[in-house]
């Protein structure tokens, strides 16, 4: 089956040394068919597309969203029964809906044994607001339909242009992931979980969280050896980092939901999760810092968890995970933006933001 990815983005917003990049880091070995539409002229010079096996298709009816109602559908079905791809990657042109591109790919897809897998939105750091303004509905639709957002050039803007479009961005998006560190630092393979939906950092706390009682970590509803019944609130509805989520509201309509039983906890004390994506840089001893003010002081709350990945100051980045009374920092691999979660009870959210200095 063939698999359709959408990259979308305004011109000048860097698709074209995106592609360029998924074409060698990911698609190399694929049979790949790329589709312009000639609003523009083609970005991707023909002689690196011949050297990489690629077929450029042009769509022949000028903006592909003006042409996406039965011509579309034609041309879709000619490319894969004319190169069988294992892969097609569709660049629309920047004023159009991707919602009207997502619509046509799927209304389609089935008659010509295809899927979407992907569809994700560029948007240029330095021209995001501009663009806002400018192209309201188009602007605001091509975010709310990605699957994923890529910022562009953050490698040559200022910290306060980055988190300026990161907000603007959450506030058409809360859900997506944005990607804010420079797709150059990224490989090939990390950009495409993203846009294919890769798992939040509270997801992952949650399936793995460490039992306060004997120490171990147990997955979501599995029973501790410990001889306590206890289980955790948690909702699974959201990514972190666009504020915090109460995991335990509405409990009785959610069906995760178990009370927490244990001697000395109280039997409505419920966990609640903090989580917040950053591109502040920090240094390993201020995280260290940060980690051994959660252990001991207990304004923040009662912690049974915090993890995440930032941007170190050196250009690192800097990797932490706690649990009570135990800490590691470590140096990783580049992520998609820095992201941190913490999970516990009767967590106090302003000091926790203060203590990161967000």
């Amino acid at each position: 089956m063939t698999k359709i990815d959408i990259i979308s983005g305004f011109l000048g917003a860097g698709k074209t040394t995106f592609i360029k990049k998924m074409l060698q880091e990911i698609f190399a070995g694929e049979q790949v068919v790329l589709i312009e539409n000639e609003f523009g002229e083609i970005g991707i010079d023909g002689g690196f597309l011949k050297d990489s096996g690629i077929e450029i298709r042009e769509m022949n009816s000028g903006c592909i969203c003006c042409s996406l109602v039965g011509d579309f559908g034609k041309s879709l079905k000619e490319v894969v029964d004319t190169y069988h791809p294992e892969r097609i990657l569709i660049e629309p042109s920047g004023v159009g809906k991707l919602s009207d591109v997502i619509k046509a790919v799927q209304d389609v897809a089935e008659q010509i044994d295809a899927k979407l897998n992907s569809f994700t939105t560029m948007v240029d750091v330095t021209k995001c607001r501009i663009y806002s303004k400018n192209f309201g509905e188009f602007f605001s639709n091509q975010i709310e339909y990605a699957g994923a957002v890529i910022l562009s050039r953050t490698d040559k803007a200022k910290q306060e242009k980055i988190e300026e479009s990161v907000k603007i961005l959450r506030e058409i998006n809360a859900k997506s992931p944005i990607i804010t560190t420079p797709i150059a630092e990224l490989p090939g393979e990390k950009l495409l979980e993203i846009m294919e939906g890769s798992k939040s950092l509270e997801e992952e706390l949650l399936s793995e969280i460490r039992c306060p009682e004997c120490g171990e970590v147990h997955e979501h509803g599995e029973e501790c050896g410990c001889g306590h019944d206890h289980h955790h609130h948690h909702h699974e509805e959201d990514h972190e980092g666009h504020g915090h989520h109460h995991h335990g509201e509405d409990h009785e309509e959610h069906e995760h939901h178990h009370h927490h039983h244990h001697g000395h906890h109280h039997a409505d004390e419920i966990f609640t999760s903090w989580g917040k994506e950053t591109v502040k840089t920090y240094t390993k001893e201020e995280i260290s810092s940060i980690l051994k003010s959660l252990e001991s002081e207990e304004i923040y709350g009662t912690i049974l968890r915090a993890k995440g990945m930032v941007a170190g100051a050196d250009g690192e980045w800097i990797y932490f995970d706690m649990v009570p009374e135990e800490h590691e920092v470590r140096s990783g691999s580049a992520e998609y933006t820095g992201r941190i979660c913490v999970i516990g009870s009767k967590l106090n959210e302003e000091k926790l933001s203060e203590l990161f200095g967000l």
